[in-house]
């Protein structure tokens, strides 16, 4: 699995429970068409850690997977680009990363030179 993460903010002005309607109207889409597999919206508990206080987790099977969602948000056609901005409204200091399960399934151990 890859897990393509987000980080953000609550926008001054915004309700977090809207927001969280938001992002659920909107990945539950991407979901429901087989372009995502899974996914999570995590909030900072009593101010603990740094960084962002929200966070998104994406799961998807391979980065196929993740660039097929890619391909069908950058239409920035409706629906999908109305959920989009319902959730881009909503946020501020957004950063992404992506990150992999570790170790990788196909790692073969004993035979690294580094």
């Amino acid at each position: 699995m890859d897990v393509y993460e987000l980080s953000f903010d609550l926008a001054s002005g915004s309700s977090d429970l809207d927001l969280a309607d938001a992002i659920r109207t909107y990945l539950d889409a991407l979901r429901a068409e087989g372009l995502i597999e899974s996914w999570r919206l995590l909030r900072r508990k009593l101010g603990f850690g740094s960084g962002s206080e929200f966070r998104v987790l994406i799961e998807t099977r391979d980065l196929a997977q993740l660039d097929a969602a890619f391909q069908q948000v950058s239409t920035r056609t409706e629906p999908i680009e109305g959920w989009h901005h319902a959730v881009n409204s909503r946020v501020v200091g957004f950063s992404a990363a992506l990150y992999r399960d570790f170790p990788d399934p196909q790692r073969v151990h004993g035979q690294e030179r580094f």
